[in-house]
């Protein structure tokens, strides 16, 4: 069976933080791996990042291309942050925060994309929002594909865990893909 994977980062990030340590995706990739039975087929990593990017991200991005044994070989898709500007109603203060633009509709899009062409059986989606709700349930109804969603149990999405053959939840599995352990 063919396995895809795909890595919301920052669904994976946040609940890194729960962790003291975070979580290791080489890790985390062969623990997936274990539990698929086999090899994963190609893996995608989906995130934005600061313009310009540091050092560390850029360093951390060449890890995370990096082939096993020394990484765990994903694909990058990068989309850069936007600025958010607010204004307080109550004093009239504005304030600006970068937020995430174009990667939730990239994950979307890769699902759909790869499994019309035939890339895969089964996806693993690291993710946890109920937006792809419609991209899952296309996949899995339409076009018949296997569907495992990796997530945590406190902030997985029931609109995903209902069109999920497996959910893989990450909670269990933190003793195998915590960064210290």
């Amino acid at each position: 069976m063919k396995t895809i994977w795909i890595a919301d980062a920052a669904y994976l990030f946040n609940f890194g933080k729960t962790r003291p340590s975070g979580i290791d995706y080489l890790k985390l990739k062969n623990e997936l791996e274990r539990l698929n039975g086999g090899p994963i087929y190609e893996s995608y990593y989906l995130n934005s990042i600061q313009d310009p990017t540091t050092e560390t991200q850029n360093a951390f991005h060449s890890w995370i291309k990096s082939a096993p044994p020394k990484g765990p070989k994903m694909r990058i898709q990068l989309y850069r942050l936007k600025e958010l500007h607010n204004r307080c109603p109550n004093c009239a203060s504005q304030f600006d925060r970068q937020v995430q633009k174009g990667v939730d509709v990239g994950i979307a899009t890769l699902i759909i994309k790869l499994a019309a062409k035939g890339s895969y059986d089964r996806l693993i989606l690291s993710a946890g929002d109920g937006d792809f709700e419609d991209a899952i349930s296309y996949v899995k109804s339409d076009l018949q594909k296997e569907i495992w969603i990796n997530g945590a149990e406190a902030s997985l999405s029931t609109d995903l865990q209902c069109y999920s053959d497996r959910v893989v939840w990450l909670d269990s599995m933190i003793p195998r893909i915590d960064k210290q352990s």
